[in-house]
């Protein structure tokens, strides 16, 4: 008999191997380094979960008393986007909601609408009005008229809806979602109450322009069901597919990581309104707000969020669950909107890369990539199984040269044992 003797437990070995770790962390300490951003988490999985390659690099300045790694919450504000696009789809397998339903079906009060064009009749987003900061001041060159289309869902998931962001560089359109404040909004109602005094900036079904169409998709799956997309979520995605790291609310004794800015050229904690995507203010993730932005208003782990992103490498299943048919993840994944843009086109909001991803050293074509506003992003690669996310927290980036770079860079020198191309300008 021999006492005191245990049998090793070995963690699961990927199929995936990654043969050059120490080129791709070499290239990620290069950004830290540099103090173009504070910290990047890198992870890949295996469409079984197995991690194949992880890496962190942080700021020891700003970050030294942080511990940062795969159960590390984030912001992941535009990855929400695909999470609502699917809790929407899984809708209308049921038969609850369809493409094309018009919103108003939903949300009466979107009903008088109107459209902000210019005074020669251009729609908003087509003229780039002011590339000067000085000039965004009222009055606009614009003029409201009469929505000749119908809104339908469709346009919600294809960025055709006319919602956008205080970002559009037509002063009086930024300042008036600014001063709605939207992200502050008590709940759905309030939010519904204060997009219904603001102007759509085209004519939905005119062509793509990205915004907050994704939010009022959201909007729509609560007044179809009933239910808060909290709700939605639980019941529908994390639950049955025992994900966790995925939600809205910041869970209880759990923190967020600072917001960061390099818009002064230094790596610093970012001051109040410099994330002015909405203006002033950003979504809170308190539990006692009940204000669900569907399209930027949830947190995840990287392993959380990974779960959700097998199931899309696994034709809609994850952990025995099949959430969405194949059929519908075809749907997602064929070309929606640029479709004549030689690097890839959108499925619905999710971009599938094209030939120079490959040419360039950027990874490969057939990539569905996805990110978000402070840096987050993520791949699925159904080539050879597996899918990848690169967190971090910073808004401004002050390299513009370089930093903005980032994910390119790092997802090419992932790839480059597989292509033999290395990563190019």
């Amino acid at each position: 008999m021999i006492i005191g003797c245990s049998e090793k437990k070995t963690e699961p070995k990927s199929y995936l191997e990654i043969t050059n770790k120490q080129q791709i962390d070499s290239i990620t300490q290069t950004f830290v380094d540099r103090e173009i951003y504070p910290f990047i988490y890198t992870r890949l999985e295996d469409s079984n979960g197995v991690v194949a390659y992880e890496n962190l690099e942080k700021n020891q300045r700003l970050l030294a008393n942080e511990v940062i790694d795969g159960d590390s919450w984030i912001r992941i504000w535009s990855m929400s986007k695909i999470v609502t696009i699917c809790l929407a789809l899984d809708l209308m397998e049921d038969g609850i909601i369809s493409l094309s339903d018009s919103v108003i079906k939903y949300i009466p009060e979107f009903s008088d609408l109107k459209v902000a064009v210019s005074q020669d009749s251009l729609e908003i987003a087509s003229v780039n009005w002011y590339e000067d900061d000085s000039l965004r001041k009222e009055p606009c060159p614009i003029k409201y008229v009469e929505n000749d289309s119908v809104m339908t869902i469709v346009h919600l998931l294809n960025h055709q809806s006319g919602f956008y962001y205080s970002t559009t560089n037509v002063g009086c359109l930024d300042s008036a979602i600014a001063d709605k404040n939207v992200a502050t909004a008590e709940n759905s109602q309030d939010l519904i109450n204060k997009l219904a005094l603001l102007p759509l900036c085209q004519h939905p079904g005119s062509y793509y322009y990205y915004g907050m169409n994704t939010t009022v998709l959201g909007l729509v799956c609560e007044r179809a069901t009933g239910k808060t997309l909290a709700e939605l979520v639980k019941e529908r995605i994390t639950d049955p597919m025992i994900i966790e790291g995925l939600a809205y609310d910041l869970p209880e004794g759990a923190t967020m990581l600072p917001r960061f800015s390099g818009k002064d050229s230094l790596l610093r904690v970012a001051n109040g309104g410099e994330l002015d995507i909405f203006g002033q203010d950003v979504p809170d993730y308190r539990p006692e707000h009940k204000l669900y932005l569907g399209g930027e208003g949830m947190i995840a782990t990287a392993n959380g969020y990974s779960d959700f992103l097998r199931m899309l490498l696994n034709n809609g299943t994850l952990n025995g669950y099949r959430f969405l048919e194949e059929s519908t993840i075809e749907d997602l994944t064929s070309p929606h909107t640029q479709k004549g843009n030689s690097y890839g086109y959108n499925g619905y909001n999710l971009w599938v890369s094209g030939e120079p991803y490959l040419e360039k050293g950027r990874g490969d074509k057939g990539l569905w990539i996805g990110g978000g506003y402070e840096g987050t992003h993520f791949w699925i690669d159904t080539k050879r199984g597996f899918v990848g996310t690169i967190m971090t927290q910073m808004s401004w980036v002050f390299d513009g040269t370089y930093g903005y770079s980032k994910d390119d860079r790092i997802r090419g020198a992932i790839y480059q044992p597989w292509t033999k191309v290395e990563y190019k300008d």
